[in-house]
């Protein structure tokens, strides 16, 4: 899933909708969790999308470290399903690695745009 970054946030978003629909299924925590899952998880796209927008290099900075921040609060949501054995470590274990890769992504695309 190799892509440029608004598509590959785009496409991370679909996949964390469709698992909060799954999560909004279920009584409880699981929705409570999958609220703030989704909030997350689909303003790293929305970031993204608004930096593309840009007027300046501090408004890009500026909207790709939220979006970095929103990755990351998404990486601790994962997890915490995971660890809460809401969701078994398998059915989460490919949206993890994406969010890390994207946390990555964004942060070097950070550095270099500050370097600039």
């Amino acid at each position: 899933m190799k892509s440029n970054i608004p598509d590959r946030t785009f496409e991370f978003s679909k996949r964390i909708v469709k698992l909060c629909q799954v999560l909004d299924e279920r009584p409880g925590v699981s929705r409570t969790l999958g609220n703030q899952l989704l909030r997350s998880g689909t303003s790293i796209g929305a970031n993204v999308e608004e930096g593309q927008a840009s007027q300046s290099q501090a408004d890009f900075v500026s909207k790709y470290s939220i979006a970095c921040k929103e990755a990351r609060e998404t990486h601790y949501w994962l997890r915490l399903l995971v660890a809460s054995d809401i969701l078994p470590p398998e059915r989460l274990t490919e949206l993890i690695t994406e969010c890390n890769e994207l946390i990555a992504i964004l942060t070097s695309i950070i550095k270099k745009v500050r370097r600039q």
